[in-house]
């Protein structure tokens, strides 16, 4: 299977004035197309600075990271970045969102085309009746699906998720999970997830990268033992239990090992 992207020895480390902080160390892993890689650790541990690098956001101190077999040298239209506080413009309605990248040079197709895409991906998204309608008039969940259709608009060969449903209610957040398998299914693509949530890794991802407490190294690479397509049955079943228990037991592990590092500190200083 070709290998979409890959992690390298990479560190990233910076100056602060209380010395060097190392926040990535020594990561190797590769991506292949196809994969859905869900990142779980600790707060603070430096999940996002890894998808940050892979986008091109940041650059490692050491190590290579690498796209389609090439360093990343920048962000690129073949890499879809998903925020998690939704990263939609407020002066534009939903579907000039959605167009707003095929407008773009890198990106641009012309108009009857780009109203094609857009009105595929209002109807996929079940945003269709909003087409015309701003961003403020839309609920959390709707405003990360018009996050998602702009990203699958321009029809990237990968996109990268920072914590896209870590702002919804929970039943908000369950029904774009499963409406991201839905659009895997149709549409295909390979995701890096960043996540908190130990069920939303399981139930999305094909492999779950585990870190460490900062600085970021892999602790464990887990394979999801369930195919796709998936619904919600699948978090009833005993194996899914067992690997909810296993990865949380990890994440614990790095929690209590980075609160143990913790100096208290007082009042005086």
């Amino acid at each position: 299977m070709k290998k979409r992207a890959q992690f390298d020895k990479v560190s990233l480390s910076f100056e602060t004035p209380k010395g060097r902080l190392n926040v990535v160390e020594d990561v190797s892993y590769d991506i292949n197309d196809g994969d859905f890689i869900a990142v779980i650790g600790p707060s603070g541990c430096g999940k996002t600075t890894m998808m940050s690098m892979l986008a091109g956001f940041q650059k490692p101190t050491t190590g290579k990271v690498l796209f389609d077999g090439r360093p990343v040298a920048g962000p690129g239209p073949e890499r879809g970045v998903i925020f998690q506080e939704y990263g939609v413009f407020p002066w534009l309605t939903v579907k000039q969102n959605i167009a707003f990248g095929l407008t773009l040079n890198a990106n641009h197709v012309p108009t009857a085309e780009r109203d094609a895409i857009c009105d595929h991906y209002l109807g996929l998204m079940g945003l269709s009746d909003f087409a015309n309608s701003y961003p403020k008039h839309l609920s959390g969940g709707m405003r990360q699906r018009l996050a998602i259709a702009r990203a699958y608009a321009v029809k990237p060969q990968f996109l990268l998720m920072d914590e896209p449903f870590g702002a919804l209610d929970a039943q908000s957040r369950s029904n774009m999970q499963n409406l991201l398998l839905k659009v895997l299914e149709t549409e295909g693509k390979t995701v890096m997830l960043i996540t908190h949530s130990v069920e939303e890794a399981i139930y999305l991802a094909s492999r779950i990268v585990v870190v460490t407490a900062r600085p970021a190294r892999i602790k464990e690479i887990i394979d999801v033992p369930f195919a796709y397509p998936r619904d919600e049955s699948i978090q009833e079943r005993p194996e899914f239990a067992e690997l909810r228990s296993h990865i949380r037991q990890l994440v614990m592990d790095e929690y209590r090992a980075q609160q143990a590092q913790m100096r208290p500190v007082s009042f005086s200083e």
